[in-house]
Parts: C-alpha cells; structure tokens; sequence
C-alpha cells in the first residue's frame, strides 16, 4: 500500500515558523502525503505552494480545546476555504458533551458540515483519550449522522494523550463503513502506522512523516 496517501503531514505548533511551514510543504510535494494540516494562518501560503499538485491544504478549527461557540467555527471554517483549504478538520465541543448538551454538540458539527459542503472533506475531532467508551460511541454515531466524512480521534494537544489503538478498533465498529477515521496525536514510527491502519484508520495525523517514510523504505532487520 502506497503508506503515504494516509499520511496527513502536520505542522500545529504556535511557534512554527513561515520557513517550517515551507519545509512541511516542500516534504508533502516531495513524499506525495494526502494533506498538510496547518492552523488557519499559514493556508494562504500552504495553499499556493501546493496549488498544482494533488496533496490537499487541511485547516484546524476550532483548535485546539472546541470551546468557541459554533459562529465562531463557522466562520474559521469559511475563512479556511475561502483562502484554498481543501479539508477542515473541526475539535468538538468537549464541556457540552460532558455536560449531556447533545444536541448542541451535533448543531455545532452540522454548521461546519454546512460551511463544507461536498466535495471539501469534514473530519470531526473528539478528543477520545477524554471520552468514554460510551461517550466515544456517542460521538462515532454523532459524527456520521451530520454528515463528517472522517471521526478523527485527537487533537494530539491534549495532555490526557493522542491516538490509542482501542479507541479506533472501537470506532471503527461503531461507524463501519459509513465514514472513514483519522488516527492522531503520538504517532511517531512506521510500525505504530501500520498498527493503527490496521486497526481501521484510513488517514494518519503525524509531525513524523518523513521519518516514518525513510524508515518503511528502509525497515530494520530483526
């Protein structure tokens, strides 16, 4: 499998700078990675450099605690696309789901649906290392009843953790083949990849891209 079609090549940090931004690029061009996920700031720029290729300009919003309230998200998320983002990865409203605030949780995920219409790409973050299995499931089910194209487990922010295998494997049986799911936060080699596409994530958020790359064209002998 082509490992680098489920890559999304991310840059979060506050503290990036305009020249890492064009390095990340620059990699995403050179690796053919499906995205580079960058915050709102840098899209002008990500989506020039990559205007004549086939890697997608991915945009953060809501990140990376979801606490705005939904015009705010909406908002960010036209501002997005209006400068060439091509997916939108949206964090939950994590205090109304513990607050049992359903409804208010799925208008806020229905909005940016609505500002992202098809064929831009909606992948809803729910910050899973929070959640309960139940509240997880909640928000798998949630996710693809409004329309997300991707249930992506983290922001990879969050101290309590990013990505863990369960939490997709748990997913993954809640939404089957109804959406698709992201895998992000702490993935840092080839070998964890594989375990979490395993497991049922079709795209892969990681700072760690290209080293995951050299090391699968190059895998250690035992």
């Amino acid at each position: 499998m082509n490992i680098a079609q489920a890559i999304d090549h991310t840059l979060l940090k506050p503290e990036a700078t305009e020249r890492q931004i064009r390095t990340l690029c620059s990699e995403a061009l050179e690796y053919q990675f499906a995205a580079t996920c960058v915050n709102l700031c840098w899209v002008p720029l990500v989506s020039d450099l990559l205007r004549a290729s086939q890697v997608k300009t991915c945009s953060v919003i809501g990140f990376p605690l979801g606490a705005t309230n939904t015009k705010a998200k909406v908002y960010e998320a036209q501002q997005a696309i209006d400068q060439g983002a091509q997916e939108i990865d949206m964090v939950i409203n994590i205090g109304w789901l513990k607050s049992n605030e359903l409804s208010k949780v799925a208008g806020d995920i229905k909005a940016v649906r609505s500002a992202t219409s098809s064929p831009l790409v909606l992948k809803v973050i729910i910050e899973a290392a929070v959640l309960t299995d139940d509240e997880i499931q909640t928000m798998a089910k949630m996710c693809v009843d409004q329309g997300a194209d991707f249930v992506k487990t983290s922001t990879g922010m969050h101290p309590a953790g990013g990505a863990k295998l369960e939490h997709v494997s748990l997913i993954k049986k809640m939404v089957g083949n109804r959406a698709e799911i992201k895998a992000a936060g702490g993935i840092r080699t080839h070998v964890e990849l594989m375990k979490f596409i395993q497991a049922g994530a079709t795209r892969i958020g990681c700072s760690s891209s290209v080293q995951i790359m050299q090391e699968a064209s190059c895998p250690k002998i035992a």
